[in-house]
C-alpha cells in the first residue's frame, strides 16, 4: 500500500467531529425556528379566537339620597306594634347596555355594591313594580324618576337598552361617605358577569 493511500485515524476522527459538530449545530437552528414558528401558530390561534364581551355598559349617572325612617307603630291590619326607626341610603343609577353578540342576553340579577371599612356590601336592584313604589312612598324623592332597567331584562342582539336601577343600603349616611368604591354587577345567563363603575360624580340628593 502507498503512502499516499495510507489512512489516518486521528485525521478520520478529526473529520467525524468536525462533520457532527457541523449537524448539531444545524439541528439546534432548525429547532429553534421550529419554536419559533409554532409559538407564532398558537398565538395567532389565540388572538383571532378571542371574542369581544358579549354585553357592554355604561353608568351614566348616580344619585344617593340618605333616608331616615320611622314605621307607623301599626301593622297591616291597624294592631299597634313596635314603632322602628332606621337609617337607609337610595342608590339610582342611569344605566346603559348593549348587546354585541349575536344572540339575546338574559338578565336575572343587578346589584350595587359599596366597599366599606367591614367590606363589600351589596344590595340588589328593585324590580320595576318595586321601583315605582319607592316614588308612591316617598313622593317627595329630590330624584330623577325615569324608567326603570329591569333585572330580568331581555337584551335582543345589537340592541342598547338603558333605564334606572335602584338599590337601598341600611346605611347612614356618615357610613355611606365614608365608602371606598361603588360598583354595579349585571349577572346575565350562560355569560361572565358584567360590572362597571362609575365615571362621572355621584349626585348626593
Amino acid at each position: 500500500m502507498s503512502l499516499l493511500q495510507q489512512d489516518s485515524p486521528e485525521l478520520d476522527d478529526a473529520a467525524l467531529g468536525e462533520e457532527f459538530t457541523k449537524g448539531s449545530s444545524h439541528v439546534v437552528w432548525a429547532s429553534i425556528i421550529a419554536v419559533v414558528v409554532v409559538s407564532a401558530i398558537i398565538a395567532v390561534y389565540v388572538i383571532s379566537g378571542q371574542k369581544p364581551p358579549a354585553a357592554v355598559g355604561e353608568i351614566e349617572q348616580v344619585w344617593v339620597h340618605p333616608q331616615h325612617t320611622q314605621t307607623s307603630g301599626l301593622d297591616a291590619n291597624g294592631a299597634p306594634m313596635v314603632t322602628e326607626t332606621f337609617d337607609q341610603v337610595y342608590v339610582f343609577a342611569k344605566v346603559k347596555l348593549t348587546n354585541q353578540s349575536k344572540l339575546p342576553l338574559f338578565l336575572h340579577q343587578v346589584m350595587t355594591n359599596a366597599t366599606l371599612d367591614d367590606g363589600i356590601h351589596s344590595s340588589y336592584a328593585a324590580t320595576a313594580s318595586d321601583y315605582e313604589r319607592i316614588y308612591v312612598a316617598y313622593p317627595n324623592l329630590p330624584v330623577p324618576h325615569g324608567t326603570a332597567l329591569s333585572p330580568q331584562a331581555t337584551i335582543q342582539p345589537g340592541q342598547t337598552v338603558e333605564g334606572i336601577v335602584a338599590c337601598a343600603f341600611r346605611l347612614s349616611k356618615q357610613q355611606w361617605d365614608a365608602r371606598k368604591d361603588l360598583s354595579f354587577t349585571f349577572g346575565i345567563q350562560y355569560q361572565p358577569s358584567l360590572v362597571l363603575t362609575p365615571h362621572t360624580p355621584v349626585i348626593d340628593q
